[in-house]
Parts: structure tokens; sequence; C-alpha cells
């Protein structure tokens, strides 16, 4: 038969064994969320109205982080990326112009080498080119990008954004999570 001490050395041994489990647990928890978070996925907030009708002031996403790694942007997808300017500031666009193509704005509508895009977001006609008034001819890994709101955007049109390369793509826009009224998967076309 054990004695009170051993009894309660038992017990001891037994609360260690459990608050190491639950320590571990815990170390896994945040691990897995540490590489979801840098690897796969992350959580961001739209800020501004640049890419309204599709994406609204306030708006909460999920950005894909993962998928550019198998596969390349295609034009028109919503990407994030870093502002160079400002630390821990995220942009959020329309891919608009791919690598090799000639960009240029005339009269409020995107030529790409020397044809109409014909592509219709937001509800205004763009009244300012910036950059792309001249033909502007991108690199094999650059993009020209767009808000949706195009005459309340800062976009590839102005040089303290430019024209962006494939390493400045933080991920593509994937889900909305807030509003709940507006949560699904966010189209691209």
């Amino acid at each position: 038969m054990k004695s009170d001490e051993e009894k309660y050395l038992a017990e001891e041994k037994n609360i260690f064994k459990e608050l190491l489990g639950w320590l571990v647990y815990i170390l896994i928890i945040f691990g897995l969320t540490y590489l979801v978070i840098t690897f796969v996925g992350q959580r961001t907030r739209v800020t501004g109205s640049s890419m309204e009708t599709t994406l609204s002031d306030g708006d909460n996403l999920i950005v894909d982080k993962i998928s550019y790694r198998f596969r390349d942007p295609e034009r028109y997808d919503i990407i994030v990326f870093p502002y160079q300017y400002q630390e821990n500031t995220y942009y959020i666009k329309r891919i608009i112009g791919m690598p090799g193509e000639t960009i240029q704005i005339i009269d409020g509508e995107v030529y790409i080498d020397g044809q109409i895009l014909g592509e219709e977001y937001g509800t205004e006609v763009m009244q300012d080119a910036g950059i792309a008034e001249v033909p502007v001819t991108l690199g094999e890994d650059e993009y020209f990008v767009l808000g949706d709101n195009r005459n309340h955007s800062m976009d590839s049109r102005d040089s303290r954004v430019g024209i962006l390369k494939r390493e400045d793509l933080v991920g593509r826009a994937w889900v909305r999570i807030w509003p709940f009224s507006e949560f699904g998967v966010i189209k691209h076309e």
C-alpha cells in the first residue's frame, strides 16, 4: 500500500504530465498558426474606396498567399502588395497589365498593345491617365494594377505605386469574411 507521500508525488507527476501535454498542444497550435499566416493566407482589411464597387471600406478578407507559388498571376486578379513608402501598409488592386505588354490610357480607356481592353470596373470614366498617358511597356516580371474606383485610386498610374514586380505580390484576395452579409469567395472577373 502506498503512503500519503507516494500518492502526493504520483498526483504531482500526473499534474506535471497534464500541464506539459497542454503546453505542447498550445505550442503546436501557435506553430501551425504562424505557418498558415506566413505561407498560406492572412487576414487583411480594406481601407478606403479605391476598389468600390467590388470591395468596400471595412471589408475583411483572407488573402491566398500560396497559389502564386504554383501558378502565374492572371489579368483581373485582385492582389495585395505592400506600399513601399509606409511600413505595414498594404494596397489591394486589380491586375490589368501583364508581363511584356504595353499599357496606355487614352480618353479614359485602357489600351493593351494598342487594343482597347474593354473592361468596365467602376461607374465613372477614368479622368487621370498618370504615367500611362504615354505607352508603358512592362518587363518580364512586371504588372500594371488599377483600383476599380479609378478616379479615387492610387495605383500604377501614380509613380508612388508604379509598376509592380512579381516579388511584390503578397497574394490574391480570396474570401470576404466581413461583413457576414457579404461573406463568400471574391470574384476576380
